[in-house]
């Protein structure tokens, strides 16, 4: 059984063509979060993000550039959140110059659930400071 699924959003001051990259590109992705990662932005692709001593593994399930992405989302090794486990949503909506970022992260296990939201909690502003054009600095572990 899965938690209530997390969302969140935030505004960033670029348009979304930009911020789309954020989750495509990974020396874009890893400016915000994690240390590295391999990318392959097509349905089916893959996603690895490596961060604070773990790997997040999955596929892209949907891209429709600059709109939204879709990612199956868990952790590499892991026997209880295994990748594939949950979705990871992003919307992207034109907003004034800038662009609203909506994240809805469904199907994670109870025991992930706090864990990812306070996650997303720390991330989304990472994101909106690179994306903008700005250094988030280094993630402390």
């Amino acid at each position: 059984m899965a938690a209530e699924p997390y969302r969140g959003s935030i505004h960033i001051a670029a348009p979304p063509e930009v911020v789309f990259e954020y989750f495509t590109r990974p020396e874009a992705l890893v400016r915000w979060l994690g240390e590295a990662a391999v990318l392959d932005p097509r349905p089916g692709g893959e996603f690895t993000v490596r961060f604070r001593g773990a790997s997040v593994r999955g596929y892209y399930l949907e891209v429709d550039r600059p709109r939204r992405v879709v990612i199956s989302w868990g952790r590499d090794g892991s026997a209880g959140f295994p990748p594939g486990t949950s979705t990871l949503e992003v919307t992207l909506v034109p907003d004034g110059e800038g662009t609203t970022v909506r994240v809805v992260h469904d199907g994670l296990p109870p025991a992930e659930a706090v864990r990812h939201a306070q996650g997303w909690a720390h991330f989304l502003p990472r994101l909106a400071v690179a994306a903008a054009g700005g250094d988030p600095g280094p993630d402390p572990p």
